[in-house]
């Protein structure tokens, strides 16, 4: 089993930044890739960035390329989420996901707000 815990979501001005963090806890160890998703109202969730354990691969949606940074910290078993450059359709609620070979694991989700 994994827990996660998101933190950092709030409210801020298009071209602000926020930095959301995901803490992980229990079996680790396990854990073989890391990503952050997103779900706005009246719409599904998509993949925003993801990481992998091993080489610290990045994969980012188009719409937060170059915007966006996701980075780990494997001593404190945390993963990153810089946002940088914030749009009013960032707005969204933010869930942390972490993929083991056998099953995913969802963080409780933190918002983040946008205002133009």
């Amino acid at each position: 089993q994994v827990q996660l815990v998101e933190s950092g979501g709030g409210l801020v001005q298009a071209g602000g930044s926020l930095r959301l963090s995901c803490a992980a806890s229990g079996s680790t160890f396990s854990i073989v890739y890391m990503a952050w998703y997103r779900q706005a109202p009246g719409k599904q969730r998509e993949l925003v960035a993801s990481i992998t354990n091993q080489h610290g691969s990045t994969n980012y949606a188009g719409s937060v390329k170059g915007r966006f940074t996701i980075s780990g910290d494997s001593a404190k078993n945390t993963v990153y989420l810089q946002m940088n450059s914030l749009k009013p359709e960032d707005t969204a609620v933010y869930y942390c996901h972490a993929s083991t070979f056998r099953s995913g694991y969802w963080g409780q989700g933190t918002q983040v707000t946008v205002s133009s």
